[in-house]
């Protein structure tokens, strides 16, 4: 009797499909874990050093309309921390809640990006404030002169910009420096995924695991969404942008390479973080996932890497799963995970 009961559940546990990942994980899985490991301490530059004072100077500039001139935006309208350091719109609103030709990108790891914006205009964290946002007539519309005027003539931001620089004076430099510190402190939270590189087998699912082996090896998503911040830095035309916006190529007109490229932009947090894409085209990770099965459009500049996946329906809900592991707990209010 017991022996037809044990002959029983065997047949029947043999009858059950294996769960995707428990069986047959790719045998360089292991191998491709240890490319995971995220550091300990965020990169400052020489030139622009770390203190407590010029973050917490930096955070109080990030959420101060003052830097607008209508008195209305701040850094944080755009790049709300309750949004994952985005603003959850598929197009940015700029001056006179226009909207703007592509989403705002998320500030989250922004210390390890080596350039930045969708087009890879600003070449350090420092650049970013008057040759972009701040200054243009059609995002926060300040003028540089009248800024430091106004925070000159303020006497909290004197005594802050004080206690951060000692005798040097509010200018461009100075309150570029003081966002960039502030913005270099905003880092991802732990999430699911990073648990499961730590150690923690039962951090992620088996469906995940296996959403992990594709993305690092049938659907090729790590060529490019690479490392612990799934991202290496640079330009892509993955064949499905349109129209007058050409991306990098407006940098580089004689480059065929970086007509339509946009920049990789880094996956953590990424299930808070819809729509996706520079323009807020894709309004799922479903459809992220599909858009990348499909291929882009055959052109001369679409990037060798892009090709048709042929991912069955069972492959792209597990990276969609293994995509999803990658957002950690909300982020808080308060300053940023700083150095120790």
């Amino acid at each position: 009797m017991l022996r037809a009961l044990a002959l029983l559940l065997l047949a029947l546990s043999a009858a059950v499909p294996a769960v995707a990942g428990q069986a047959n994980p790719d045998p360089r899985r292991p191998e491709w874990k240890q490319l995971y490991e995220r550091p300990e301490d965020v990169p400052f530059p020489s030139t622009d050093g770390y203190s407590d004072e010029k973050a917490a100077l930096g955070r109080m500039l990030f959420f101060d309309p003052i830097l607008s001139g209508n008195g209305i935006k701040s850094c944080a309208s755009c790049h709300n921390p309750s949004l994952s350091w985005g603003d959850g719109l598929a197009r940015s609103l700029g001056a006179g809640e226009k909207p703007m030709p592509t989403r705002a990108p998320t500030l989250i790891d922004i210390a390890w990006i080596p350039v930045l914006g969708w087009d890879g205009r600003f070449p350090d964290l420092e650049s970013v404030p008057f040759d972009g946002p701040i200054t243009s007539p059609t995002i926060m519309d300040r003028s540089e002169k009248d800024l430091v005027a106004i925070l000159r003539a303020n006497p909290g931001y004197r005594h802050a910009f004080a206690e951060a620089f000692g005798e040097r004076p509010i200018s461009r430099a100075t309150i570029s420096e003081a966002l960039a510190t502030f913005e270099r402190g905003i880092v991802a939270e732990e999430a699911p995924f990073d648990r499961w590189i730590g150690g923690d087998d039962r951090a992620i699912s088996d469906e995940a695991k296996h959403g992990f082996d594709l993305f690092n090896g049938k659907a090729g998503c790590a060529e490019c969404h690479k490392g612990w911040n799934f991202t290496d830095g640079a330009f892509y035309d993955i064949g499905t942008a349109t129209g007058e916006d050409i991306g990098r190529g407006r940098l580089f007109r004689n480059s065929t390479k970086l007509q339509y490229a946009f920049k990789v932009p880094t996956l953590r947090d990424i299930a808070r973080r819809a729509p996706y894409m520079h323009d807020g085209s894709e309004a799922t990770l479903e459809d992220v996932v599909e858009l990348y099965n499909r291929g882009g459009i055959e052109r001369p500049s679409r990037s060798e890497l892009i090709k048709p996946l042929g991912l069955s329906g069972e492959d792209k809900a597990a990276l969609v799963a293994f995509l999803k592991t990658l957002t950690g707990a909300p982020a808080a209010l308060s300053l940023p995970r700083l150095p120790r």
